[in-house]
């Protein structure tokens, strides 16, 4: 079983808050809009780290992660892209891909508005934790918690911080 941080939209922002969640996982994934290298250096401190970069970070950032981060994590194969758009209403960029070639989980970031919603079409869970960070329209700090044990996908938590 693997212990998963799902954060986005940090937008520059990490505190002992944060880094308090991060040391109880296996693994934290960051769906984009790091900000600055600052906040997954001190994600990559305590746990494994897999992100993609977002709309608002440089060519340093850039360099360091991709667009789009497709990987197994045990029998459950992951998509996470920034933007990524919903079910029914995926973004032009990665509709005709995910109908082709649909993951059991697809992540994205952007909105800064959590949403877990199954694609009953595609067989696939769809899951936005929202922003973390304190820069956006937001009025609650989001992340999320949840296991992958073999195939299955459980445990799901939200966790909130006020702004």
């Amino acid at each position: 079983m693997t212990k998963i941080l799902l954060l986005s939209d940090t937008h520059s922002y990490i505190d002992s808050d944060i880094l308090k969640y991060v040391r109880q996982v296996d693994e934290v994934w960051h769906a984009g809009d790091i900000g600055d290298l600052k906040v997954t250096d001190a994600i990559k401190k305590q746990k494994p780290l897999r992100g993609v970069y977002g709309n608002i970070d440089d060519a340093k950032t850039r360099l360091e992660f991709p667009e789009n981060n497709r990987f197994m994590c045990e029998d459950v194969d992951v998509w996470i892209t920034h933007i990524g758009g919903y079910p029914k209403a995926y973004n032009v960029r990665v509709r005709d891909e995910i109908r082709l070639n649909p993951p059991k989980l697809f992540i994205s970031g952007h909105s800064h508005i959590l949403k877990v919603i199954p694609d009953k079409k595609l067989n696939l869970l769809h899951m936005n934790p929202g922003a973390v960070g304190k820069h956006g329209f937001h009025k609650v700090r989001t992340m999320l918690r949840f296991t992958i044990d073999g195939s299955k996908i459980d445990n799901l938590e939200v966790i909130e911080f006020p702004l």
